[in-house]
């Protein structure tokens, strides 16, 4: 018999909170919403938290708290605004709390969360980027879990024997090489948002997708890894896959590689995060190697992709860079989606503010909340700088 969960969906109107909110369409028996929150679209946050029947819609940018009301003002649902009653909604009680918040401002919560000792369903990578240490710690010292989302962490989590962690020799994860893979140097140096934004197989927000573009996606995966898996520098690495059906590996001292293969849902790592142990049935279409009959992998290219050096670089440099190179490439990527800064010059502005972050001697691993939130905020700063300086 199935047992009837209760969840909490930070960034309920995004790609991650909209897959999660299928499903849990799709398995009313199994999940029952108490809490959602978005940040600004207030419309489509009122619709699905009457389709689930959400006790709490909460919306994080304050001026659209009325007009929330007075979409739900026929319901009793409560609603709240502001980013502290987003961190006040991940501490309501629930089974699993999905933080599915895009960048540095799903740190707060997902600590909140995690301070409460919620189970976290993990999708919002920049928290173990941006404060990884801080992190986990709350999390052992609140006896809370945490359940990776993404998928190349999730299928790591599904191959890894957590009694044999003293045998793994390499964990690997897989990135699709993005819309320019095979694209030179030339080419990428004069693309455009539009054709950054064209990812080959997955379908995902602006931010990510040009992320998975220049690969600094992968370097923030990486970084997400170590943190999550308690694993070194030389035992994480990369491979290029472009067909993204193999999504983790793990190498173990005896010889055997362990891979999780899936088509590219992202339901299917949400689904296993909210289900354990058990697994749910999904819609969607099934994998036939027969069909697919090759798959191919590489070695990715660090001098065409330099966001991701960059990131490997940072796993020696600490938390502090790792948190630098987070809110570098967000206001750089910004910038590139505006349309004031070139694709390749995305990692030139994060190689710069690394440099003048550390000259200038901020580069210490965040203790606290707080911590993170200056150094965040000087990251920007100083991003904010490079890029109009680099501007085209």
């Amino acid at each position: 018999m199935s047992v009837r969960r209760s969840l909490t969906i930070l960034g309920a109107t995004g790609s991650v909170g909209q897959s999660t909110i299928d499903l849990v369409c799709r398995n009313p028996d199994r999940f029952d919403i108490g809490a959602l929150t978005a940040n600004k679209n207030y419309r489509d946050l009122a619709d699905i938290a009457r389709k689930v029947g959400a006790r709490h819609a909460v919306i994080s940018q304050e001026q659209h708290y009325d007009a929330l009301c007075a979409l739900l003002a026929d319901t009793d649902i409560e609603v709240s605004a502001g980013s502290h009653a987003v961190a006040e909604a991940a501490c309501l009680p629930a089974d699993i709390v999905v933080s599915a918040i895009v960048g540095f401002a799903g740190l707060r919560p997902t600590l909140a969360a995690l301070e409460c000792g919620r189970t976290v369903a993990l999708a919002n990578k920049e928290s173990l980027v941006c404060a990884g240490e801080l992190v986990m710690r709350t999390a052992k010292e609140s006896g809370a879990r945490i359940l990776p989302v993404d998928s190349e962490h999730n299928a790591i989590a599904q191959v890894l024997d957590q009694n044999q962690l003293h045998a793994v020799e390499m964990i690997t994860l897989t990135a699709s090489g993005g819309p320019f893979w095979k694209k030179t140097y030339a080419d990428m140096k004069s693309a455009t948002p539009e054709e950054a934004l064209n990812h080959p197989n997955w379908s995902m927000g602006a931010r990510i997708s040009i992320d998975s573009a220049t690969m600094m996606n992968k370097g923030l995966e990486l970084i997400e890894a170590h943190y999550l898996f308690a694993v070194q520098r030389h035992q994480i690495n990369v491979l290029v896959h472009p067909q993204s059906v193999v999504h983790g590996l793990v190498q173990y001292v005896d010889g055997s590689l362990l891979a999780q293969l899936a088509s590219p849902d992202m339901r299917i790592p949400i689904a296993h995060c909210l289900s354990l142990p058990d697994r749910i049935s999904i819609p969607g279409q099934r994998l036939n190697l027969a069909q697919i009959s090759s798959l191919e992998f590489a070695e990715p290219d660090l001098v065409r992709f330099p966001a991701l050096r960059l990131a490997l670089e940072v796993l020696e440099r600490g938390q502090g860079a790792s948190a630098v190179l987070n809110a570098a490439d967000e206001i750089a990527v910004a910038a590139f989606l505006d349309k004031r800064l070139g694709f390749t010059a995305i990692a030139d502005v994060v190689n710069r503010v690394l440099d003048d972050i550390e000259r200038a001697g901020l580069l210490a691993t965040p203790g606290c909340l707080k911590d993170a939130e200056m150094l965040d905020e000087a990251a920007r700063r100083y991003a904010g700088e490079a890029c109009a300086f680099m501007e085209i």
